[in-house]
């Protein structure tokens, strides 16, 4: 989707675009928006079917250089007409909307100045092994049709799997590979996959056959089931084949972004994706460090209420092994616990929020299937309302559930966090791009910002009252700070992976394997871990002075309307639109 725009041909003079609209520039605005977004589910058909359009669910996109081309095509005629409008026109929502949009095909087109790929369609912590079967449970399988559809998908993943290869084909031809520590283990996932196609997550549909289908229907299906992940098992082969004998040898050793071709420059313009800010990765590096600094100051005082007097390095090690931590003794009290934190949250929202979702958090047990390899988590609200917003508890074993994050974790995933948040979205009158721009690279900012930001809340809801929860989040505070550090220590600073390793682990009091395996993700995703604190920071410096500037005029339900009333939006939009509030205000 990200193919050099330099290798495009133009697409002619303005005047010649400005035919593809017409009428006011409301109507133009509009027209254009929806345009875009019916372009983007048609050659995204996996986003479609996450937002729950079925209309492409015979389809998986085209992962070919040609595509990616056309994506970059798509995107500067988009921004070309945006431009054609008179902005000036516009007002409210539609403004924003043209702020959001235009921001957006800039981000695309100046990300296309790079590279002419995606320089990373694939390792061992993203990528087909792993998305294709959350694809598959995001399907309906009640009809022949919904069957049909899913065994043309199983059919596509040949094509699908040419084009990945061929990117990374480019990459090795032009410097743009993957570090080698993240693609070590994809051939064994690739292998485990295509193993269990028939019991594992891509059989498992055909293991149901509705009875509200006909027999004989079911039994042909059954038939072209069987064919199709043949299929898929071949072009898993293939793909597992590649990665092995091609790719691997010739993946990077380096680890940081900066060691690519131009990489200084990427990772600054993916820092700049990830925050919405002009932050440089130096002084990112530095408020981390402050950060850190911080935190541990507050650490090293919380200690003694939890009756702790050792060293502030052994001090997470030390409640970790705290039985007092550890009181349930089945799922069920895991859940009663979180629906109690839940309760207590409720009863404070309406000092504190004007804007609340009709929709309620739904609590649940991550299901077994998927429980050994899930984290805590939430699912928004479906767009059609066929199920709720939902928080997944992740227990593998209640005796080994910890009280102290509980608290600092629903508040960033369920209530006020997440869910708040989108739930909202799906109830605000915007353009369907902005009611799911929560996908795109530059909607962390503000998305994880604001989820982090409401962890905060915990102070003056009253729930850090109690020295544990307090301390679980300040904990979570602090892996968000660390990671400011180690991002772009690695990708801007020249750490090696041992010494990212070492200071999680020296930071937080994380063992080797889960200190490693923080870093790997930070490799894969160079720039998006920054986004947390980032965006934390800058609602709470925008909350900071909106009190200062208002003094007794200042309302938290005011200020969190301003903040979550227009949906999910960069952070110098966001930051104009708090200004103009306190200007009116004043």
């Amino acid at each position: 989707m990200r193919r050099l725009f330099a290798t495009l041909i133009l697409l002619g003079p303005l005047v010649a675009l400005a035919a593809d609209v017409a009428g006011t520039p409301v109507e133009q605005a509009r027209a254009l928006f929806e345009r875009d977004w019916q372009w983007r589910l048609k050659h995204q058909p996996e986003f479609a079917t996450s937002v729950g359009d079925n209309r492409y669910a015979a389809q998986l996109s085209d992962t070919s250089l040609a595509a990616s081309a056309a994506f970059g095509e798509h995107a500067r005629r988009m921004l070309d007409l945006a431009r054609q409008i008179d902005r000036a026109q516009l007002a409210g929502q539609d403004r924003l909307s043209w702020d959001v949009f235009t921001a957006d095909q800039e981000r695309i087109l100046a990300r296309s100045g790079f590279v002419a790929f995606d320089p990373q369609p694939i390792s061992a912590q993203d990528g087909l092994q792993i998305r294709f079967p959350q694809l598959v449970a995001q399907m309906p399988f009640f009809t022949e049709d919904d069957y049909r559809n899913y065994i043309a998908r199983l059919n596509a993943l040949p094509r699908h799997v040419d084009g990945i290869i061929e990117q990374m084909r480019d990459g090795m031809r032009t410097g743009w590979t993957a570090p080698k520590a993240i693609i070590t283990g994809l051939p064994a996932q690739l292998r485990a996959l295509r193993e269990h196609l028939q019991d594992g997550a891509l059989g498992a549909p055909f293991q149901r056959l509705p009875s509200t289908i006909p027999e004989e229907t079911r039994t042909q299906l059954a038939l072209d089931a069987t064919a199709a992940l043949r299929t898929a098992a071949g072009a898993l082969q293939k793909l597992e084949d590649f990665v092995r004998t091609d790719y691997l040898p010739a993946a990077r050793p380096a680890i940081g972004a900066s060691s690519l071709p131009g990489g200084a420059a990427w990772y600054a313009y993916l820092v700049k994706t990830a925050t919405t800010t002009a932050l440089a990765p130096a002084d990112i590096h530095a408020l981390g460090e402050r950060e850190v600094a911080r935190i541990q100051h507050e650490m090293a005082a919380l200690a003694p209420k939890l009756g702790y007097d050792g060293p502030l390095k052994t001090f997470p090690q030390w409640v970790a092994a705290q039985p007092r931590f550890k009181p349930f003794t089945s799922d069920r009290e895991v859940l009663d616990r979180y629906r109690a934190i839940y309760g207590a949250v409720e009863a404070k929202l309406p000092q504190y929020f004007s804007l609340l979702p009709k929709a309620k958090l739904d609590i649940q047990l991550e299901p077994e299937l998927t429980r050994a390899t899930a984290s805590d988590h939430y699912t928004p609200v479906a767009a059609d309302g066929s199920h709720p917003g939902v928080f997944w508890a992740v227990v593998n074993d209640p005796k080994d559930y910890s009280t102290v994050g509980m608290t600092s974790l629903l508040l960033h995933e369920g209530v006020p966090g997440h869910h708040l948040h989108a739930a909202l979205l799906k109830e605000l009158p915007l353009p369907d791009f902005r009611k799911f721009f929560t996908e795109h690279p530059s909607a962390a900012a503000y998305t994880e910002g604001w989820a982090l930001y409401c962890e905060t809340l915990g102070r003056e809801f009253g729930l850090y009252d109690d020295p544990a929860a307090y301390y679980g989040h300040l904990n979570d505070e602090l892996l968000r700070a660390v990671r400011l550090v180690v991002d772009t220590g690695m990708h801007a600073q020249g750490w090696s992976r041992e010494k990212a390793v070492a200071y999680m682990m020296d930071n937080l009091g994380y063992s080797e394997p889960r200190a490693t395996n923080q870093v790997e993700r930070y490799m894969v995703w160079p720039g998006q871990a920054l986004a947390y604190k980032v965006g934390a920071l800058k609602i709470l410096d925008l909350r900071a002075r909106a009190q200062k500037e208002l003094g007794p005029k200042f309302s938290f339900a005011r200020f969190h309307e301003v903040v979550l009333g227009d949906g999910t939006l960069p952070l110098p939009i966001l930051r104009a639109q708090v200004e103009k509030w306190i200007a009116a205000e004043k």
